[in-house]
């Protein structure tokens, strides 16, 4: 009877495509680290009245300075709290693809309360591709949120370098109202 059952499975492993000796492994799935409910709200910051215009400009004039210190022209796009653009910048020689990702990233931080690394880190490092699904959503480092008085007021996004260059940028713009 052993034997009989040892063909079965082999065949079974053929049709279905898995390898026989997988076949005959009791299967131990892990624990989905999705699975795992948090205490607390993460990301819960409130949102606040939107940035205005004055403060926009001089958190892109933070940015730009940055960019141009390390000579490379970028794409830096503020929001407001709405997500909403209020100021913009397209650096001379900044490629024309980034003005669009610029607003995305900056209105992807407001939207979900976060840094776009946050979605970066989760699919390349987490695997975690359900966020590519997730409307709006950017997985690419470059937009943050701007925190004033423990309120989102706006967001920053960068883009035209590689991801981390964008993120040096737009962190320096950020320190403007981030403290």
């Amino acid at each position: 009877m052993r034997f009989y059952n040892q063909i079965a499975i082999s065949v079974a492993a053929l049709i279905f495509g898995i390898s026989p000796s997988l076949a005959q492994q009791p299967q131990n799935p892990q624990a989905n680290p999705l699975d795992n409910v948090p205490d607390k709200m993460p990301f819960n910051i409130p949102y606040g009245a939107p940035i205005t215009a004055a403060r926009a400009q001089d958190v892109i004039q933070a940015a730009e300075r940055e960019a141009n210190r390390r000579g490379w022209p970028v794409n830096i796009a503020v929001v407001d709290s709405g997500g909403n653009l209020v100021s913009f910048l397209r650096m001379d020689g900044a490629q024309l693809a980034s003005i669009a990702i610029s607003e995305h990233k900056a209105r992807a931080s407001v939207k979900y309360r976060r840094a776009t690394r946050v979605y970066e880190d989760a699919v390349q490092k987490s695997d975690y591709k359900y966020i590519l699904s997730l409307d709006d959503a950017i997985a690419s480092r470059g937009g943050i949120p701007l925190v004033e008085d423990g309120k989102i007021i706006g967001g920053v996004g960068c883009s035209g370098g590689a991801g981390s260059q964008d993120e040096v940028v737009c962190t320096a713009g950020a320190a403007v109202i981030n403290k």
